[in-house]
């Protein structure tokens, strides 16, 4: 019994000798693609210095090139940031041009019947002003905030002086396209013959931007413009306030409810066959020749 024991504990000193140690076999967690999540075991080390790949040591060319462009691209960021707070300080200290409400070349009854004294009046005194105020708060606002490198303020600022901006021209530009009834006389001269040419005829061109401007969805403007690489006339919506980008401004006709809801209600095409009575070609062709 005796030996049978001494035997035992021989072969389990053996075996524990033998066994690797548990530093060897760590076990780590990873994701997998297969699973949302697998525990994966490492293989373990090998002792034998000749199964380690050799580590490459960077040459002293290699270093300098690094180092080099380290060095690189720090001067380069410093000289952009100081770049960026030298322009936005510039334009903090610059004086501020504020937008202003413009007068409009007529009486707000001037344009009846086709549009109403108290619909003007609105329209001028209180919806362009509200965009004249709204450009002028929210230029203040990015001079401080560009002072202060904010870049969070000038991100949320750029969408409103974007569309207080589109509303203070797109008026400015539709003021001067009106004229009262007794001044309207149709198109002449290089326009007319650039509409004939482009449309078929003046009638074909009210017929497309009617159709056009009537049948924006929600607000916004219809357009008739110049192409400045073509030199040809095209016409064109854009949503809410934003201007014309693609060519040159040279009649709009503006479809938010406000232009015309207290006089036409609901019936939006009433208003825009109103607009071609009062449109003044005389400014349209100023423009256009301004424009060539």
């Amino acid at each position: 019994f005796s030996r049978r024991r001494e035997q035992a504990s021989e072969t389990c000193l053996t075996l524990k000798s033998n066994s690797p140690p548990s530093s060897a076999r760590p076990v780590r967690f990873r994701p997998s693609q297969q699973e949302p999540a697998a525990f994966l075991e490492e293989e373990a080390p090998s002792s034998d210095p000749e199964d380690s790949p050799p580590q490459q040591q960077p040459t002293m060319a290699t270093s300098s090139l690094l180092t080099a462009g380290r060095s690189a691209c720090k001067s380069l960021l410093q000289q952009t940031q100081k770049s960026f707070l030298s322009s936005s300080a510039a334009a903090a200290s610059a004086p501020l041009v504020a937008a202003k409400l413009p007068d409009l070349p007529y009486d707000y009854a001037a344009l009846e019947p086709a549009i109403s004294g108290e619909i003007m009046e609105l329209h001028h005194s209180k919806h362009h002003q509200a965009y004249v105020n709204g450009i002028n708060a929210a230029s203040e606002q990015m001079l401080d905030a560009q002072a202060k490198g904010d870049f969070a303020a000038m991100s949320k600022l750029t969408k409103a002086i974007n569309f207080n901006a589109g509303g203070h021209l797109n008026h400015s530009i539709f003021w001067t396209n009106l004229c009262p009834k007794r001044d309207y006389r149709p198109p002449e001269g290089k326009l007319l013959a650039k509409i004939n040419e482009n449309f078929g005829s003046l009638d074909n061109l009210q017929k497309q931007l009617s159709a056009m401007t009537v049948g924006v969805q929600g607000s916004g403007w219809g357009w008739l413009g110049l192409d400045r690489d073509t030199k040809q006339l095209f016409v064109q919506t854009m949503p809410n306030q934003d201007p014309l980008s693609c060519g040159v401004p040279l009649l709009g006709i503006d479809i938010w409810e406000h232009a015309y809801y207290l006089q036409y209600k609901n019936v939006r095409p009433d208003y825009v066959k109103a607009i071609w009575e009062i449109v003044n070609w005389k400014n349209i062709e100023e423009r256009y020749e301004a424009a060539l």
